[in-house]
């Protein structure tokens, strides 16, 4: 059996970045599968250990970072870690289908560095700064505030882009899966 590829979505928020990968899950042939991420935070309502999250404690989640056990991980916010384990992206692409990643710039870049040209990095670009701002504001679920820090992050973000093997700007949401699709089934 052939050993999957690991696919990475990095965008900055209001992207379209969740759309895109909740589209290519319609498309069986590529073969798409999850890893469960870990976090020191605990379980929210019906939550169960190993299938939203692996729950562990912020000691251990910090003693595993320490011992290189994840590809990638971030302290959110403080003691509230999350992050992708290595034995869960071996247990996905050694069952011989591609892992799709979601997750920010500096951990997709990790996972680039950590596994070389079995990982393929795709950045997801807005069309502007001005429709990413456009985007943000017409969800009208966030206070000004919450949108001027997702403006200066997505700054931030944007400087990563040429660092990715792949940009695609989601100017239109289906022609923007379609490119991401033809992207992995050439790659994978």
């Amino acid at each position: 059996m052939n050993k999957g590829k690991i696919i990475v979505l990095s965008a900055p928020s209001g992207t379209g970045k969740s759309s895109i990968i909740k589209r290519l899950l319609d498309y069986p042939e590529l073969n798409l599968g999850f890893s469960v991420s870990a976090t020191s935070r605990a379980p929210r309502g019906a939550e169960e250990h190993g299938r939203e999250y692996y729950f562990i404690s912020h000691e251990e989640f910090k003693s595993r970072a320490t011992a290189g056990d994840f590809v990638e991980w971030e302290e959110v916010y403080p003691g509230t870690c999350y992050g992708t384990l290595k034995s869960e992206v071996q247990r996905v692409t050694e069952a011989g289908r591609n892992l799709i990643m979601d997750i920010d710039v500096k951990g997709g870049l990790n996972v680039k560095k950590c596994y070389g040209e079995q990982a393929l990095t795709i950045f997801i670009l807005p069309p502007s700064k001005e429709e990413l701002e456009k985007r943000l504001r017409g969800r009208a679920t966030e206070a000004e505030e919450v949108i001027r820090k997702r403006l200066d992050k997505a700054d931030f973000e944007l400087s990563f882009a040429d660092q990715f093997d792949v940009r695609v700007v989601n100017d239109d949401l289906e022609r923007a899966v379609e490119e991401v699709r033809r992207l992995i089934i050439h790659n994978a």
